[in-house]
């Protein structure tokens, strides 16, 4: 398939002033109870089901060609109607998106497809695709008026909240387990970020967070926790239907930690089809974790049956291991809902991947390297066929993982009040 070509029009700025954006977001609405609200910093409806943005699908059609889009500035803000942000004055940006999506011919013919590409998120501002979501974010808090934020990560989320909020004038502080590539542990402190390594995993984290945002006036920019990230991630999808000429793959394989890049990626598809831009059936979602922290996987094994306990972590410290993401049941039922998958892979999988992926010239952190193990093994197994288009998504750089001791060790703490004593 011959990849769409698009130009960038070098007088496409958001410095204009005094220029509001089209109030195109509508409320606020619960997947699961249907509940309507008007739109706010919030992500959860009072019956625990997760709330999404809903659109003017049907202005933003009739205000916008899909020629006048390709003359945009490159970047996730050519598709600024789809955001939630009302004032472009509120944007903070540092370039994140219109990514490459690149065909692997090598790779297509070795495994008898009909096209294999990669999406290079790696590409971002900060080395990896939590850019999206933390300029959509971060952007919501600016226009707000939210001063402070937090958030617990295994990672990129940190050092994406940490340049954002540089960006913005914001506060951040970042809490990452201990074990968290050191690399990235020196980006928070190089962006001003209040940093801590918790003892324990992500969601120890995000227990301290909450048990201090009260007292600290900050607000938990978590996953899920608000409506920014999972707008900023769904560009993604909206990325791939233009660089594919508006036709979608049929497949797309994805590294599922928290999983709100597969609930953006659907949302995209979704209102696309809505504004018959796009035809077709869905792209089958297929989300890749690493054994040893597979709660996705074990819950499309058993039909869609959600565990009552986070699953056990014993997986390598990257972005897959999210023992219990926010709403892994919506997560499970947008893979069953496309035809999708869940496929676990092992850490020997993911390196050798990365590996392979490296002599094609492609610089592919763990997560983005366990699309190619998983893709591995869905064409062996017949799932994916050979006259099909499949997209593996590289969502950050194999730079992140070097072996790197920051040049300040943060505080380890196990309570807000282990965090307090060391202000």
């Amino acid at each position: 398939m011959a990849l769409h070509a698009f130009r960038f029009h070098p007088g496409c700025i958001l410095q204009k002033e005094n220029v509001v954006m089209l109030m195109t977001k509508l409320d606020l609405v619960c997947l699961q109870c249907h509940r309507r609200e008007p739109f706010g910093l919030k992500a959860k409806c009072s019956c625990g089901g997760t709330m999404l943005v809903e659109y003017d699908l049907e202005r933003i059609a009739s205000a916008l060609t899909k020629t006048e889009l390709c003359a945009r500035i490159s970047s996730m803000w050519r598709y600024k109607e789809w955001l939630p942000v009302s004032d472009e004055k509120s944007i903070v940006t540092l370039g994140e998106g219109w990514t490459p999506l690149i065909r692997m011919p090598v790779l297509e013919k070795r495994h008898d497809v009909a096209a294999l590409l990669v999406k290079r998120e790696e590409q971002n501002p900060t080395g990896s695709f939590k850019s999206r979501g933390f300029s959509a974010a971060v952007s919501l808090l600016k226009e707000w008026g939210i001063r402070k934020a937090a958030v617990p990560s295994n990672g990129n989320a940190a050092s994406a909240l940490a340049a954002y909020a540089a960006r913005a004038g914001i506060e951040a502080t970042v809490i990452v387990p201990r074990d968290c590539p050191g690399i990235i542990v020196e980006e928070c402190l190089r962006y001003g970020a209040r940093t801590y390594y918790v003892d324990g995993l992500i969601h120890d984290a995000g227990r301290i967070i909450d048990e201090g945002k009260d007292e600290q006036t900050w607000f938990n920019i978590g996953t899920m926790r608000e409506p920014g990230r999972v707008e900023g991630k769904k560009t993604m999808g909206l990325e791939i239907a233009e660089q594919l000429g508006w036709r979608l793959p049929d497949v797309i394989i994805y590294p599922t930690g928290g999983g709100s890049g597969i609930v953006g990626l659907w949302k995209a598809f979704r209102e696309l089809k809505q504004m018959n831009w796009v035809s077709g059936d869905l792209p089958r979602l297929v989300s890749v974790q690493e054994a040893g922290c597979q709660p996705i996987v074990d819950a499309v094994r058993q039909g869609g049956r959600w565990p009552s306990k986070p699953a056990h972590a014993s997986s390598s410290p990257t972005g897959l291991r999210v023992p219990n993401p926010p709403d892994g049941e919506l997560i499970v039922s947008i893979l069953l809902k496309t035809n999708g998958t869940a496929v676990a892979v092992s850490r020997e999988e993911i390196q050798d991947a990365a590996r392979q992926m490296g002599r094609q010239g492609l610089s592919c952190s763990p997560e983005g390297a366990s699309t190619w193990a998983g893709f591995l093994r869905l064409r062996a197994s017949g799932w994916i066929g050979s006259r099909e288009t499949v997209v593996l998504f590289n969502t950050s750089h194999a730079d992140k993982y070097l072996d790197w001791e920051p040049s300040v060790k943060p505080p380890v703490i196990r309570t807000y009040a282990d965090m307090k004593r060391n202000f």
